[in-house]
């Protein structure tokens, strides 16, 4: 018995699976139907999280009939970024760590890391922590809509941006697993939006869900459910900000097809998925044309895995 992390900035959700190396779609799907999910905890220590993985994977065991000590491996599929301490994983994540931008943000505590991958050990001998964006690579080159592309990229628009990056079939981690994080890129010269890491104008700080939230709820968009639906309806200044949240995505996906040549981009994240129909073609917009001889050829698609790409891309780093 496996099991599988899947850490966000919003919610944390496990499953315990029983996953081999040639498992298919349909056994992977039948084997997360014991996933379980809740918020992530914010307040407290900093190795609140931590706890709440750890509480959480054994009341998975204790509701499959299993000890912990049957689980052989953990898969951890997290938000990054990551920072290194003592040769274990931390976790620096802006809508998670309230230190690095200040109060302003207002997350409530004043992390600015915290522990991951050393609390699992001490109690797992096998575990494995990637960048979310990595796992989602991983599950979408396997199960989704990445399969035989070599040069590619998953990307989640959600609570934050992110990206998984494949070139030439080889998977991109850096020094610290830290590739793709080309949320924190400046791609416009917007200056009066602040991002939990506490830059000032970066692409998750314009457009990532909780920052849709922050710059337009005065304008009556309470988020980007509210925000989208007016934009459908034809409002005028809610389509305008959507185009524009378009084009800094685009630039972000473009900006990435020239630095790697890049044929295929997957996208998923609750922003994205919830409105795919009316975003994907905007996002395209972005990228095809510009520079034919870079861009010639380009794919921009929704994920294959849809809503569940992070479960399988926490299955993806077991099996």
């Amino acid at each position: 018995m496996k099991a599988c992390v899947d850490l966000g900035g919003t919610k944390i959700a496990v499953s315990l699976v029983d996953a081999g190396p040639e498992m298919s779609l349909e056994q992977a799907m039948s084997a997360l139907q014991s996933r379980r999910s809740e918020p992530t905890e914010k307040s407290g220590p900093p190795d609140t999280v931590a706890r709440q993985v750890l509480r959480m994977l054994a009341q998975a065991a204790q509701a499959a009939g299993i000890r912990e000590q049957d689980i052989e491996a953990v898969g951890v599929s997290s938000c990054g970024p990551f920072v290194v301490t003592g040769g274990m994983t931390e976790v620096s994540n802006p809508n998670i760590c309230g230190g690095m931008a200040g109060p302003a943000r207002g997350l409530p505590n004043d992390w600015v890391s915290v522990p991951l991958e050393a609390p699992l050990r001490q109690r797992f001998a096998n575990v494995r922590v990637e960048n979310d964006g990595v796992g989602a690579l991983q599950a979408e080159r396997r199960w989704g809509a990445l399969q035989g592309v070599g040069s590619c990229a998953y990307v989640t628009w959600s609570t934050g941006i992110g990206f998984g990056l494949c070139v030439d079939g080889n998977i991109l981690r850096g020094k610290h697993g830290n590739a793709g994080h080309a949320g924190h890129t400046f791609v416009s010269d917007s200056d009066d939006t602040l991002c939990g890491c506490g830059n000032v104008g970066d692409l998750e700080a314009l457009a990532a869900g909780n920052a849709i939230e922050r710059r337009f709820a005065s304008q009556g968009y309470a988020g980007a459910t509210a925000l989208f639906t007016a934009a459908r309806a034809g409002e005028p200044a809610a389509l305008a900000i959507t185009d524009e949240l378009c084009r800094v995505m685009g630039r972000a996906l473009y900006n990435l097809v020239t630095t790697l040549d890049l044929q295929r981009f997957s996208i998923g994240g609750g922003v994205f998925w919830n409105n795919r129909d009316f975003l994907l073609p905007r996002l395209q917009a972005q990228v095809l044309g510009k520079f034919p001889a870079l861009t010639a050829g380009v794919e921009v698609v929704a994920a294959g895995l849809g809503e569940r790409v992070g479960d399988f891309g926490a299955l993806a780093l077991v099996s």
